[in-house]
Order: structure tokens, then sequence, then C-alpha cells
């Protein structure tokens, strides 16, 4: 009989019959099979404290802890800091140019035309009694070249009025309270002209001067008590509308400078990381790309800044500095027509000549103001006060 070393001699299980292994310990002491239900590391067996540190600890190796994920988080950082510089600059320049075409195409001009149409009313009207008196009678001993000079001077008027109206008509769309005053002021000029017409249809005929008088007044009470009024409602209104849009706009101005600045420091602060970061972790002094995004990013920022604080200067000026002296001389030039056409109102009207006089003391008083003056003494105190300011332009008493 041969005997096999290392071998025992077992009886084979049956057929069917499970076999059975022996346990094994767990190294380490540790307990032996998990129980049902226990949990591994990171399931829901964790306390959320530990999870939100596993999910961190797993944030820092994706993004930060490797060098590859360094450089991606910078290079996303840099991409988003320039689109959105990017992106500034550019809705910047556009705002720019769309404030200037509104303040050049819209603002500016119906605060102009508001202004242009009180002081061609009050130059239609002077011409007006100007025609009235050197017509003569019915024609005859005409002056006839005050009298051209007057009704050139009037249809000039007549039609600077018209195209006024069309002006602020369009400028007065979605202003309900401009509207009905653009209105209003049409219906009163058409009013006016056809009273004017009907004086100088009166006085072309023999003895048709009282009529024609009768007329001149109807139509002045309505100059004064309606026209004048409304048409210096839309110099304040479009004045106080042309000033409302111009601080808007500089708000906005000064707002998209402060963006780009931050913006900019932001990403050069980003890219001189980026600078860094690759020189320490490569060994390279400087990297071409990155200097070239700095000097690139250095650029605009520069002119950007520079484009936007120089709009806003300009924008300043031209609203404060040269439009608000624009709509002053307007307006004075509008009171002085009118002094005049008063004038021309006291000769003409015998009647109402201590309202003609007392107005026009009132306007230049208006012009050049001179405390206690009245219209006899007006002319010499004004004549010794600008003497006085001649010789010292600081004194303004």
């Amino acid at each position: 009989m041969t005997i096999t070393a290392g071998t025992s001699h077992r009886p084979r299980p049956e057929a069917g019959a499970q076999q059975v292994q022996p346990a094994v310990a767990p190294p380490g002491g540790s307990p032996g099979p998990r129980r049902r239900g226990a949990s591994r590391a990171g399931g829901p067996g964790h306390r959320p404290g530990q999870q939100a540190e596993a999910a961190r600890a797993a944030l820092r190796r994706r993004y930060w802890a490797s060098v590859p994920a360094r450089l991606r988080l910078l290079r996303a950082a840099t991409v988003l800091l320039t689109g959105t510089l990017g992106v500034l600059l550019l809705v910047a320049g556009l705002t720019t140019l769309g404030t200037w075409s509104s303040a050049a195409d819209r603002d500016a001009p119906r605060t102009t035309s508001a202004a242009d149409l009180d002081l061609a009313l009050n130059d239609m009207d002077a011409q007006a009694a100007n025609l009235l008196l050197s017509n003569g009678d019915a024609g005859r001993g005409r002056l006839q070249t005050p009298y051209e000079k007057a009704a050139g001077f009037y249809d000039g008027a007549r039609r600077e009025i018209g195209h006024d109206l069309r002006t602020l008509a369009v400028a007065a769309q979605g202003s309900r309270t401009d509207e009905k005053t653009v209105e209003s002021l049409t219906d009163g000029f058409a009013e006016y002209q056809e009273l004017i017409g009907r004086a100088l249809e009166n006085d072309g005929h023999h003895g048709g001067r009282t009529a024609a008088l009768a007329d001149y007044r109807r139509a002045t009470d309505l100059l004064r008590t309606r026209l004048l009024p409304a048409a210096r409602t839309l110099v304040a209104s479009n004045n106080a509308a042309f000033n409302a849009a111009y601080s808007s706009a500089r708000s906005t101005l000064n707002t998209q400078l402060a963006a780009v600045l931050a913006l900019g420091v932001l990403l050069l602060a980003v890219l001189g990381a980026l600078q860094w970061y690759l020189a320490r972790s490569f060994r390279r002094i400087l990297n071409p790309g990155v200097l070239a995004a700095t000097v690139c990013t250095l650029l605009a920022v520069v002119l950007g800044t520079q484009l936007l604080s120089s709009s806003t200067a300009h924008l300043r000026v031209a609203r404060h500095d040269a439009f608000d002296s624009v709509v002053a001389l307007s307006r004075a030039r509008a009171v002085a027509y009118d002094a005049n056409a008063d004038e021309s109102r006291y000769l003409l009207d015998p009647q109402r000549r201590g309202q003609y006089a007392d107005a026009f003391l009132a306007k230049s008083q208006q012009l050049y103001g001179l405390k206690g003056a009245t219209l006899a003494t007006y002319d010499a105190r004004l004549a010794a006060t600008w003497q006085t300011y001649e010789g010292d332009d600081q004194d303004l008493a």
C-alpha cells in the first residue's frame, strides 16, 4: 500500500450535501461580519457633518489639490472675468452713443423748440403791430420800407412757429400733459392767426382802423393769456425732462465706470496670481501668454475708464455749461422781443398805453433789474450801472 504525504483520507460529501467552510477570524481583532444595515465610509450611516467634510475634501481634490486642477480653475476665472469685462465695455460704449444721440436728436431739440416758440410768438405779435402802424390809412401814406420788413419778419415768425409746433407734437408723445398743451397751442395759434388776418384786412379798408384795432386787441389778449403761458410751460417741462434724462445717463455712466474699474482690478489680480503660480510651479519667470493678456487687460481698463470719465465730463459740459446758457439766452430774447412789441403796442393803441408802459418796465427789470427804478429813471440808472461795471467787472451791485 502506497502512502502519500500531506493528504488525509476523509470521506467525500454526499451529493447534495452543503460544504461548510471554517470561520476565519478577521485581522486586527475586528469584529466578525458586518451587521445588516451597517454603512460603508460615506454611506447613509455617517452623520451630515462627516458627509459635508467628505464632499469638501472631494471638491478640493478635484479643483485645487493637483496642479492641473489649479490651472483649470485659474483659467476659468480668467476667461469669465475677461468675457464679463468685454461685455461691460461694449454695453458702456453703446450706452454712451445712445446718450449722445438721445440728447442731440430728442432732448435738446424739443427744449430749444419750446424756447424758440416763445420767442417767435412775441416776434410775430410785434411785427403785426408794426404792420398796422406803418400801413397808413388803408394803404395811403404807407411807410413802404418798414412795412415790407415787418411783413417779411411776420412770415418768418409764422413759419418758425409752425415748425416748432410740429417738433413739439412729436416730442410730446407719451406725455399726456404735454400733448394737451401742444394741442391747445395749435388751436390757439390758429385762432390767433385768424384774428391778425382780420385785423390786417380791416386795416386795408377806409375807416377800418377801429375794427382792426379791436381784432388786434383780442389777438394780443389771446397771446398773453393762452399762448405764451403754454409755451413757457413747455419750456419748463421739456427742460425738466432733459435734466432728468441727463441725471439718469450720468448715473449710469458712473456706475459702469466703477464696474469697469472693479472688474479690471480683479482680472489683473487673477492674471498676477496665475503668473506667480506658473513661475513657482514650472520655474518660469514670465509666461508670454499671461504677460500679453495682462498688458491687453491694462490697456482695456485704462482706455475704457478714460472713455467713460470723459463722456461723463463732456455730458456735464453740454448740459450745464452750454445748454443751460442757450435756454437762458432764448428766454431773455423772448422777453426782449415782448418788450419791443410793447413799444409798438404803446404807439398803436392809445387807450392801453398805461398797461403797455407798465409791462415794458416789468420786462426791462426782468432783463436788468434796478431796484426802485421807474420808466422815467430807468435809462439813466442803467447807463450809470453799466459804466461802473465796465470800470470794475467785479462790481455787480
